[in-house]
């Protein structure tokens, strides 16, 4: 029981200093306030059972990860109202859409308890501006309900503009003596920024004691093992090591983003902006035989099993258009991806030399149309013929 004590005691000195280094230390954590979980996905679904009640609600911008559906939903009874983002603004949160969720869960008689964010986003790829975090602790103070910050990718931010948490803006705000203060939580794990995920190291980092103490009796149902912790507080330790693996990281996810993005456009497809993050969000719109949910789904079928490429469709992501896909670029080698975007860029010139050869034939059958239709008209107007 001392050895575990001792192992947890400097796992946690070792995991708050790595996350405030990966904050570019413009924040500190108290290991006292953070409870490991069985990876990130158990740490949302204990801050659901500490902060809600089955049939209360947490709002969600999408699009969002297809898994919430699973890990906030499934054995804690809460509902998730989606805070409609669209690509008019690069699918950015705004007050209008923060209102409208609120408002939509009241027409369902729905309580709500709070916001959820992933940032940077999975599926989008990005991190959050200043402006909409600012907003977002705007909004929680004003309705009184909680903010839960998912915050796994924040050490895979590869270019400008630079990761800032939530606990940034709170201190910047000088928040620390108000309710909000309490009422804002962190989600981490090693799994994205370390490559761990099998590992289940994820964390909950909380200012409200009276959540560290629930959440810390639930973390029994999944705990991290003592081996594990020693381990890693062998690695994390190592100051070295994980400046150079994290820049080494940040090095790679951007060659490989690059790669690509400049892929997809000489195959005609565009992405959404990104900085962070394993995947890019893409804009598949122009290959959709319609501007329906029917149609991407269509598409998504042909690019899997003609393909052989295994995306996400953005309607799994809770999206409001159809015609996004969520792909990764992080999960293969180099030489798999340039396959993967030939394969890609073959596909696209064969549905656009089908549709070519759709319109030639749709013109023709149109010329073939208008020409019988001057025969019968000639043909009926034509004087009669001298007996």
């Amino acid at each position: 029981m001392c050895s575990n004590i001792f192992f947890l005691f400097f796992f946690l000195q070792a995991l708050v200093e790595f996350m405030a280094e990966i904050r570019g230390n413009k924040v500190s954590f108290d290991q006292n306030k953070i409870v490991l979980t069985a990876g990130a996905t158990s740490a949302n679904e204990t801050l659901m059972f500490c902060l809600a009640e089955p049939g209360e609600a947490f709002l969600l911008p999408t699009p969002y990860y297809p898994g919430f559906d699973r890990d906030l939903k499934w054995r804690t009874g809460v509902e998730i109202v989606p805070i409609q983002c669209t690509s008019s603004n690069d699918f950015q949160i705004t007050s209008s859409a923060l209102e409208e969720a609120f408002h939509e869960a009241r027409r369902r008689k729905l309580r709500v308890k709070g916001v959820l964010v992933t940032n940077p986003s999975n599926p989008l790829g990005t991190t959050m501006t200043r402006n909409e975090l600012n907003l977002l602790l705007s909004f929680v103070t004003e309705k009184g309900i909680h903010l839960i910050s998912d915050e796994i990718y924040s050490g895979t931010v590869f270019s400008s503009p630079g990761f800032v948490s939530i606990l940034e803006v709170l201190k910047d705000r000088k928040c620390e003596n108000s309710q909000v203060w309490d009422r804002v939580h962190i989600v981490y794990s090693l799994s994205k920024d370390l490559g761990l995920p099998g590992f289940r190291v994820g964390a909950i980092y909380s200012n409200d004691d009276t959540v560290v103490s629930a959440a810390t009796k639930m973390s029994s149902f999944g705990l991290v093992s003592s081996q594990t912790q020693y381990l890693l507080s062998a690695l994390l330790s190592d100051k070295k090591f994980t400046r150079n693996y994290i820049s080494e990281n940040k090095k790679r996810l951007k060659q490989r983003q690059t790669l690509l993005v400049k892929g997809l456009e000489k195959a005609g497809i565009s992405c959404l902006e990104s900085n962070a993050g394993l995947f890019c969000w893409v804009n598949m719109k122009h290959l959709l035989s319609s501007n329906t949910f029917t149609a991407e789904m269509e598409l998504w079928k042909k690019i899997v099993h003609e393909v052989k490429l295994n995306i996400s469709p953005g309607s799994s992501c809770h999206c409001t258009e159809p015609g996004w896909f969520r792909v990764c670029f992080a999960n293969m080698s180099e030489e798999t991806l340039n396959l993967a975007i030939q394969r890609l860029k073959s596909f696209v010139e064969s549905m656009n030399s089908q549709s070519h050869h759709q319109m030639l034939k749709s013109s023709r059958r149109k010329s073939l149309a208008k020409w019988v239709f001057r025969l019968s008209f000639d043909h009926d107007h034509r004087e009669p013929e001298e007996r």
